[in-house]
């Protein structure tokens, strides 16, 4: 249908020092499908929002600026902002439970531990949204995990996430025109 609006929240950390750090594959990836769109960011409250449109349908890509763990805020106010509802947000984060190159959508699901996802799931009351977790691995010792999250990407993993982005991109496209159970399915399935 024509008209309808869907909210799409990459997470990760504001500031340059966070650029290019494995908690930001969620801002990576709305970079990236910005600069393939020729759209902008624009700062506005509580996070860097951009707009694209696509065959009738208003994509509003969020980039919270609420840090990683108040990201439910930002999510919270624009859900209550915009022409959007819980079943058309979908949230993309790291995942140090995936290895790295490893990206599965869900239409629901736990927060894993996740704290971006904890504090949206605290804000908007539901685990009811969709989500693309983005693997970054799990490289660390027991106490070296905010380290790892908080460490930059290499130039090969920031090269190979870049080359990512376009798939998951499309799962996120393909989400809002073909529904979840059949973008979940071609995107979960293992790159070639």
């Amino acid at each position: 249908m024509a008209g309808e609006s869907y909210l799409v929240a990459g997470l990760g950390n504001i500031g340059p020092e966070y650029a290019s750090t494995r908690h930001n594959a969620g801002f990576i990836i709305l970079d990236a499908w910005a600069r393939a769109s020729n759209i902008s960011f624009e700062s506005v409250r509580y996070g860097d929002l951009a707009v694209l449109n696509l065959k009738g349908r208003n994509i509003y890509l969020l980039k919270p600026s609420t840090y990683m763990n108040l990201s439910g805020k930002a999510v919270r106010y624009y859900l209550g902002r915009l022409p959007v509802t819980t079943d058309r947000l979908m949230v993309v984060c790291d995942d140090i439970n995936l290895p790295f190159g490893t990206v599965r959508m869900r239409a629901k699901g736990s927060t894993g531990g996740h704290n971006g996802l904890e504090s949206i799931e605290e804000m908007i009351e539901t685990p009811n949204y969709a989500r693309i977790r983005v693997g970054i691995g799990h490289d660390f010792d027991a106490s070296g995990q905010i380290d790892y999250v908080l460490g930059n990407f290499s130039p090969e993993e920031l090269a190979a996430l870049n080359t990512d982005s376009e798939r998951i991109i499309q799962g996120i496209i393909d989400w809002i025109f073909v529904g979840i159970d059949r973008a979940m399915t071609k995107l979960n399935t293992k790159k070639g």
